[in-house]
């Protein structure tokens, strides 16, 4: 991808790949699920699979806060303590098998991840019967998988969007519920960004800052949305093009 570099320039083709998967954001946090593994490709597409990672942080975290407040009433606390401490623990794993791998295995490691999610969010949406284990093994493997996937790639919307479907949270509960989870989390992770990965620094936070503005918009365009659009056709070009897009950071 020729438009693979960082800094990219401003309105560069690049930077405006990084604002359309900023705007899908803050549409997400609104409340509209499924494209979190589209964002990720994207913004590891113009900034590299690492990289991406911690200027992703401020954008999650923006997007956590207007979700936490807006469905403030609207929170399973129970199922979120549940889940909660596995996750933790997939992120502190996460950490550690990250932090020393090369970019080249970074990027492979983020790419399995995300045709693995494409994968299993294609078998959940074919599934006839999707009713699932609600064992407490099934949330420790859930929220480890969640966790790991979060640290290393921002990428545990999947894992954690079938546990909650597995305990049939009506539509605001599920947002709610998720909105503080992952606010939890993203604040949990900053640090390790910061001081182990290194991933989050003044250059990464100027890109962040210069991101925030197409979230706060997709925040206000995906509260309308959110009450509008049909998610079915929706949700399968996301699984089209975010396959495609797993592919090139692959094969990059």
């Amino acid at each position: 991808m020729m438009f693979i570099q960082t800094p990219v320039p401003f309105l560069s083709l690049g930077f405006l790949v990084a604002l359309g998967c900023s705007l899908l954001l803050g549409i997400a946090k609104s409340g509209i699920k499924g494209v979190a593994v589209l964002i990720v490709t994207g913004l590891a597409l113009v900034y590299g699979a690492r990289e991406s990672t911690g200027i992703l942080m401020p954008l999650l975290i923006c997007g956590d806060i207007f979700a936490v407040i807006y469905y403030k009433r609207h929170v399973e606390w129970i199922y979120l303590v549940r889940l909660l401490p596995w996750m933790i623990i997939g992120v502190l794993i996460g950490v550690v098998l990250g932090k020393d791998l090369p970019e080249d295995l970074f990027r492979v490691g983020m790419a399995l991840i995300i045709l693995f999610s494409v994968g299993m969010m294609y078998y959940w949406e074919k599934k006839k019967n999707k009713k699932v284990p609600t064992h407490w093994s099934f949330a420790a493997s859930t929220g480890l998988l969640a966790g790991f996937s979060t640290m290393v790639g921002n990428l545990a919307g999947a894992f954690s969007n079938i546990y909650f479907l597995a305990i049939k949270l009506p539509k605001n509960e599920f947002i709610g519920t998720a909105a503080w989870l992952f606010f939890i989390i993203n604040l949990f992770k900053v640090p390790f960004h910061i001081w182990v990965w290194e991933t989050i620094n003044l250059e990464s936070l100027k890109i962040s800052l210069t991101l925030i503005p197409a979230v706060i918009s997709g925040l206000l365009l995906g509260v309308f949305l959110v009450k509008k659009i049909n998610n079915d056709k929706y949700r399968k070009l996301i699984l089209i093009f975010t396959g495609l897009g797993g592919l090139a950071i692959l094969f990059q």
